[in-house]
């Protein structure tokens, strides 16, 4: 069975930047689109940014130009570096499959913004 597991989150005051890596524990990234989510305390969860397999990317519009999403298919990982962080980036991040599977969810990675 698939595991993801997510790291590189933390405290960061605003303007920071932070790498978050997701480690799968089996080749799924060869054939899958991969996605980082995020959720924020009462709200629903929201897909933040995707990787196809072939390497092409989508950003919600609130984070373009802050975010980079990528991978390594040969490590089993994808990143999420993340630039500019504001407090409204604060949330548990987590990745996942496109769409995502709700076999396979994380525990996430917390990362808070904050002065």
């Amino acid at each position: 069975q698939v595991q993801l597991v997510e790291s590189g989150g933390g405290l960061v005051q605003p303007g920071g930047s932070l790498r978050l890596s997701c480690a799968a524990s089996g080749s799924i990234f060869t054939f899958y689109n991969m996605g980082w989510y995020r959720q924020a305390p009462g709200k629903q969860r929201e897909l933040v940014a995707t990787i196809a397999s072939g390497g092409s990317t989508y950003y919600i519009d609130s984070v373009k130009g802050r975010f980079t999403i990528s991978r390594d298919n040969a490590k089993n990982t994808v990143y999420l570096q993340m630039n500019s962080l504001k407090p409204e980036d604060t949330a548990v991040y987590l990745c996942n499959i496109v769409p995502p599977s709700p076999n396979i969810w994380g525990q996430g990675t917390q990362v808070t913004v904050s002065s």
